[in-house]
């Protein structure tokens, strides 16, 4: 960064402030040195800014194309990384308007007419806001579509289901990683609730009561791509809803991630032996040579909380805020781009990691072929023959008390001990425990039977597209 001094630079200090700011209040107040990010926004909108004031008559054409060209050139230098940030720089927007003078000269000046940092933020951050959550719709159609082949690629893999971490019921794996599925085609509305959010054009609200010339918002808004402009001037620039709205979606889809990540972290364990990460999403051990350890997995499970606690955060900063602009909300970029960044990694490497994922058959087969899984099925048998549930609850519970003490399986059970818990109990109890009976009992709409499964992937492809 150039050494000229930050008055030199044009820094804002108002009232005609005899000193300069301390440093320690600039190191404390300036934020060039993250909301550098919203440069190319900024740059758009300057652009558009530029162009309708030149068609309201406010400034010149003549202004207009320099403006445009400067801007242009701009542009340029940030894409390249060649931009001369100065030590007096504050914040991106003042930046660009230092170098925007540098380049095309007083006429730079102009630029500011009609708006103020205060729209000017708000919209860069609706911009972004709205170009990160289109992003995370798509990173989260592909996990999708990928989890949506491997269900495919499983689709009759029986598996033992959980509840408290516990054998429950059997399913397929198929219906399993479909669960997944769902969860994000839920993500994606989220994230489309938050775009939808960003629509309102902030800019032309000023400071906050307006500006002195007679603007064309809605020009301004068409050009930028947003849907209309903001009805208010005073919540135009007091609003981060819109930020609110992604950091919200942003903390549930990593709360999703997060019960992903921690299954393959079980399921990859000695232990369980249900699936093994790939090479390129594990790490080794610094001391033991034979461990393989699903780090990335690991890192999906603990990047939730702090997703979650950048949307607290936020909350914490904006509640209480007097209306309109405080500097406060300054500290809505840092929790923004760290759960943008956060969550584009996450989806990738989930994505990564279940397109490479090797799931032992053997293994899964083998848990799933526990009979005391069946357990609720048998009760049904029990119901389907007249008895109330919670009475044929009692008699399964007093079948597995007898075949845990005696060391057996359900069907390994006699019939004479069948007939001891309830005269209900014949032939049809052995034929339910056959190999994949209780499995494609699941019959109900949603259930994990093939047919079902196979209607819910067909449901599954047109919820993600």
């Amino acid at each position: 960064m150039s050494t000229v001094d930050g008055d030199q630079q044009g820094r804002i200090t108002g009232r005609g402030f005899a000193s300069r700011q301390d440093d320690a209040f600039r190191a404390l107040n300036d934020s060039i040195g993250f909301d550098w990010r919203l440069a190319p926004y900024d740059v758009d909108q300057s652009i558009a800014h530029a162009a309708m004031l030149a068609a309201q008559g406010i400034i010149s054409e003549d202004d207009r194309t320099q403006l445009t060209r400067g801007l242009e050139q701009v542009r340029d230098e940030l894409r390249d990384g060649e931009f001369p940030f100065a030590d007096g720089d504050e914040d991106i927007h003042m930046a660009i308007e230092r170098r925007l003078t540098e380049i095309a000269g007083p006429v730079g000046g102009r630029l500011h007419t009609a708006r103020s940092r205060n729209d000017q933020v708000a919209t860069d951050v609706a911009m972004f806001v709205h170009a990160h959550a289109q992003d995370a719709r798509e990173r989260i159609r592909r996990l999708a579509r990928t989890l949506i082949v491997a269900a495919e690629r499983h689709l009759d893999w029986p598996m033992p289901g959980y509840t408290h971490l516990q054998r429950a019921q059997p399913v397929y794996l198929s219906h399993h990683l479909l669960a997944y599925v769902w969860m994000l085609a839920r993500d994606r509305e989220r994230f489309g609730a938050a775009v939808e959010a960003c629509g309102r054009l902030p800019l032309g609200a000023g400071a906050l009561a307006g500006v002195n010339f007679d603007t064309d918002r809605h020009a301004v808004a068409a050009a930028l791509g947003f849907t209309g402009v903001a009805e208010n001037s005073i919540d135009a620039v007091s609003n981060r809803d819109f930020v609110l709205d992604y950091l919200s979606a942003a903390a549930t889809c990593a709360t999703h991630l997060s019960r992903l990540g921690a299954e393959l972290v079980l399921w990859s364990s000695e232990e369980f032996g249900f699936c093994e990460v790939s090479d390129a999403w594990a790490s080794g051990s610094s001391i033991m040579p034979q461990k393989k350890n699903p780090d990335a997995a690991e890192l999906l499970r603990a990047k939730a909380p702090r997703l979650v606690a950048n949307l607290s955060a936020l909350h914490g900063v904006m509640h209480g805020l007097p209306l309109t602009y405080n500097k406060d909300m300054q500290e809505d970029k840092e929790r923004l781009f760290d759960s943008c960044d956060t969550l584009e990694r996450c989806l990738d490497a989930a994505d990564g990691m279940i397109s490479t994922v090797t799931f032992r058959r053997e293994r899964l087969a083998a848990a799933a072929s526990d009979q005391f899984l069946a357990a609720t099925d048998v009760a049904d048998l029990l119901v389907r023959r007249g008895m109330p549930f919670r009475e044929a609850h009692g008699v399964v519970a007093g079948l597995v008390r007898v075949a845990v003490a005696g060391g057996k399986r359900l069907s390994e059970l006699t019939r004479e001990e069948l007939a001891e818990q309830s005269p209900l109990l014949d032939d049809g109890f052995y034929a339910l425990l056959a190999d994949g009976a209780w499995l494609e009992g699941k019959v109900s709409e949603g259930g994990t039977s093939l047919e079902r499964v196979r209607e819910q992937l067909q449901r599954a492809r047109a919820a993600v597209g």
